[in-house]
């Protein structure tokens, strides 16, 4: 077993690095062997396996946009668990993406305290025409205008179909690519601070959406039988580690 020594922000997934390229790494102790799948690169790279069921590997040619997935024991490739963004939906490859690309101007913003807000809550594929991050952005001068203080988004994790509600969510670190790609999110908060609304996102951590889930084919330790639930397969947030930590980090 190899234990990286690459410093990250987060257990999971893909992370640009400022000398180039990138860090990927996967939880999938239910694997012998994966490989990074480099879209439109020749080749494939294998992944060494680390301690906890961790799975790493340097892709030197990654930049931001460039495609990637995982090929779990010569299987189809598949997401990452951790996608920031997936351009084509749950069952495509996902993007590399530089969550520091993007220009904040916000730095004056102080948060918002618990008590005497005026919460709306957004839809934001059926807010306006366009069903855009961008196109619900223009609307927020008029929401602070009427009197709102705070927006709570619907779920907005990527899901299999054109429309939904945003509760089958299956990639839960991959804002849906039906309203924009991830920096469109960003520059509604964005404009959101800017006439002094705050943004509550909705998550859902009780049930992953049926359609594009592949949580299982990594480990069937995300989930457990122990317990009823309605809506699918319960998470097993009493299993090992690397299952709660995807959802811990999730919610950071």
């Amino acid at each position: 077993m190899m234990e990286t020594s690459i410093r990250r922000k987060f257990p999971a997934g893909a992370e640009l690095r400022p000398d180039g390229g990138a860090h990927v790494r996967v939880w999938a102790p239910a694997c012998r062997r994966v490989d990074l799948v480099r879209v439109g690169q020749s080749g494939s790279i294998q992944m060494a396996q680390e301690r906890d069921g961790y799975f790493g590997v340097v892709d030197p040619d990654a930049q931001a946009g460039g495609r990637y997935a995982f090929r779990l024991d010569g299987g189809e490739p598949r997401p990452d668990p951790a996608s920031r963004f997936q351009p084509d939906g749950p069952h495509g490859p996902s993007a590399y993406v530089d969550p520091t690309a993007f220009a904040w101007t916000d730095r004056g913003w102080r948060g918002a305290t618990p008590v005497g807000q005026v919460i709306y809550e957004m839809h934001v594929g059926t807010f306006t025409p366009e069903g855009t991050w961008r196109a619900a952005a223009g609307q927020l001068p008029e929401l602070a205008r009427i009197g709102i203080t705070a927006i709570e988004m619907m779920p907005v994790a990527e899901f299999a179909g054109r429309f939904g509600w945003g509760y089958d969510g299956v990639d839960l670190y991959a804002p849906t690519h039906l309203y924009g790609p991830p920096d469109d999110l960003r520059f509604f908060v964005d404009r959101a601070h800017a006439v002094g609304v705050a943004v509550i996102l909705d998550v859902v951590y009780n049930h992953l959406g049926p359609d594009g889930n592949y949580l299982k084919e990594f480990s069937p330790d995300y989930f457990t039988d122990k317990y009823e639930n309605d809506w699918g397969d319960s998470i097993n947030f009493e299993g090992p580690a690397g299952a709660r930590e995807f959802f811990v980090q999730n919610a950071a």
